[in-house]
């Protein structure tokens, strides 16, 4: 859709269809609902403006991208939003030339901002990279690594901060309105231009003067951290106010400088039950548009809320029970112990690398810490695992939330990895609860442990397991739950959910043993030695990766044992990045399915 031939009115109109086909795609899918709503106005003035064709444009997180999906050749495969094989919920640039990075984690924009804006330079092209970022995105440390040399190197930038959260400086009344569109004005602009030119013709002690003067105009602007930081800086300027942020942007694209433009706006814009600032209009599922309620929700409890139980349980029997997340407290069900005990847990927005190293100074003074991330952001922390919690060994519980498939949110969040990157740790011990029942005796295990520990478990429910309700976690040991004739069915996790399932299917033809592993690490090698005896066929289930994962790891504890009758057959994720869409279709895909591995099974 070329919309820079269009007049403002048309726009308008525009910005009022994209709006409504969000809120139809969005209510049938689900998705990340307030913030794309809310950036609909950003996010056509960054089309009108800037030159989708040649710069790039880079969103933070992305997950506030559908309006500029929408605008480049996807409104009518846009109702494939986040199924399989349709339009991804975040930019992909194999799904479109117009989508310049792949983007699923916060505060990447600005420095891929900066390295755009190198390769420009080097190569003399006429382009700009422009941004937008999300006030939450600020709080992460990498922002201001990117906006520190940024500061210095002063290339062409244009960063748009969307606020629509918490205000990094609130307009009060008429005076801050008039204030914040005077900054964003070509005069003030050229004022400040000229001084800036008339300070290096200045003797020495008018120069002083003439710089407190500049720093006094600073100080009633919101803007005084960014502007110490090298950058110029535009507003707050009204993010719905279309002709203005138009105006606003062409002035910054004109400046030739690094420049942020602050643009406030309402989250959720323009469908009342989500304006504002609710945690639960950020991603949502299926819902009913005209009522807002959510539609096919379980009655099963899901993992998150187990644990959340749990350790709240935990909490109030055991003082020393701290804990911590990233930005994520409802998501990893942190947000019932912060409210019940404030001065014990803490969210610290995104800030994952902070999150775990204050932990470990916690552990460290005679607490005993959970902190409870998701899978795929505890990627962001590796360093400060290893560095600061594994090696002094401390007593700190990692709750790896969203382990395995998370279905809809695709290859970015998937969380594939953490068995892969946690097992080589020292110090490190991990396992994992298969069933409800057994997530209680998890975390009752995690608090009495000594050392660094790590538990993870699936979005959304366990999988049945049949009657083997879960056991007691004794360090190293697994179970065996069935017996069986010349093969063995090993889980881990949820893997032993989907173990006991494809055993129903298969149980005539090869009657398999069903083992809960347990513990990955250490393993339990006398209950592994056992079964080497018993069983020469191992068949391995772990929402995992397979590189470095559990049947990699069982397949080279046989080898240093010089077992060599034992074969080891893994049904975990392939070396690829998984594909977004419904859990289910994506484990048939991929063929791990219980469906599609005892039809495997029964092949062989």
């Amino acid at each position: 859709m070329n919309i820079r031939e269009k007049n403002h009115e048309e726009l308008k109109e525009i910005c009022h269809q994209i709006r409504e086909k969000i809120l139809a795609t969005v209510s049938k899918n689900g998705g990340h609902l307030s913030s794309n709503i809310g950036a609909v106005e950003l996010t056509v003035a960054m089309h009108y403006v800037f030159n989708i064709e040649k710069d790039p444009f880079i969103f933070d997180v992305s997950h506030q991208c559908y309006a500029h999906k929408l605008l480049t050749g996807r409104w009518d495969s846009f109702e494939t939003l986040r199924q399989f094989n349709g339009v991804c919920g975040y930019t992909k640039p194999t799904e479109s030339p117009c989508d310049y990075f792949v983007a699923g984690h916060s505060s990447t924009s600005i420095s891929l901002a900066i390295g755009a804006a190198k390769a420009i330079k080097l190569k003399g092209e006429d382009r700009i990279p422009v941004v937008l970022i999300g006030d939450g995105s600020m709080s992460a440390g990498m922002v201001y690594e990117a906006l520190n040399e940024l500061g210095d190197r002063k290339y062409p930038v244009v960063i748009i901060l969307n606020d629509n959260e918490m205000s990094i400086a609130k307009p009060i009344g008429a005076v801050s309105k008039y204030l914040s569109q005077a900054m964003a004005g070509k005069f003030y602009q050229k004022i400040k231009q000229r001084m800036e030119q008339f300070l290096t013709y200045l003797p020495e002690g008018a120069t002083y003067m003439a710089k407190k003067f500049e720093e006094s105009l600073k100080l009633i602007t919101p803007g005084l951290l960014f502007e110490e930081l090298g950058l110029e800086y535009i507003g707050p300027v009204d993010g719905h106010d279309l002709e203005s942020l138009i105006e606003t942007l062409q002035i910054a694209k004109e400046m030739g400088k690094p420049v942020i433009v602050h643009a406030q706006t309402l989250k959720g814009k323009g469908y009342e039950k989500a304006e504002g600032y609710y945690e639960k209009w950020h991603g949502v599922g299926p819902f009913d548009l005209k009522s807002g309620k959510s539609l096919g929700t379980s009655s099963s409890k899901n993992a998150t809320e187990l644990f959340s139980e749990g350790l709240l349980r935990l909490a109030s029997l055991h003082e020393d029970v701290v804990g911590v997340t990233a930005a994520m407290p409802s998501g990893t069900g942190m947000d019932k112990l912060i409210e019940k005990f404030p001065e014990r847990f803490w969210d610290v927005a995104i800030a994952e690398q902070h999150a775990v190293t204050s932990m470990a100074a916690m552990a460290k003074e005679g607490f005993k810490p959970f902190i409870a991330i998701y899978s795929t952001f505890l990627q962001r922390a590796y360093d400060q695992i290893i560095h600061d919690c594994c090696l002094m060994n401390l007593n700190v519980v990692f709750a790896i939330d969203r382990a395995g498939i998370v279905g809809e949110d695709g290859e970015t969040h998937q969380g594939a990895f953490d068995l892969s990157f946690l097992y080589p740790i020292p110090n490190m011990t991990l396992f994992a609860p298969r069933c409800p029942q057994s997530m209680e005796h998890a975390i009752t295990y995690a608090y009495a442990h000594q050392g660094p520990c790590a538990f993870r478990y699936p979005r959304g429910t366990f999988l049945e397991c049949g009657e083997h309700a879960g056991s007691v976690f004794e360090y190293g040991k697994g179970e065996v739950l069935e017996e069986g004739e010349t093969s063995v069915f090993i889980g881990y996790g949820k893997g032993v959910g989907k173990a006991w399932a494809t055993k129903q299917l298969v149980k005539k033809e090869m009657n398999p043993a069903l083992v809960d592993l347990k513990f990955l690490k250490p393993l339990d090698e006398e209950l592994l030695l056992g079964l080497a005896q018993r069983y020469s066929q191992w068949y391995v289930f772990s929402d995992s990766a397979k590189c470095g994962g559990v049947g990699a790891i069982l397949s080279h504890w046989l080898q240093t044992q010089g077992i060599l009758t034992v074969h080891v057959k893994s049904f975990e994720y392939g070396d690829a990045f998984i594909e977004h869409g419904k859990t289910a279709l994506i484990e048939e895909h991929l063929g791990v399915s219980p469906e599609t591995i005892a039809k495997s099974l029964k092949i062989t």
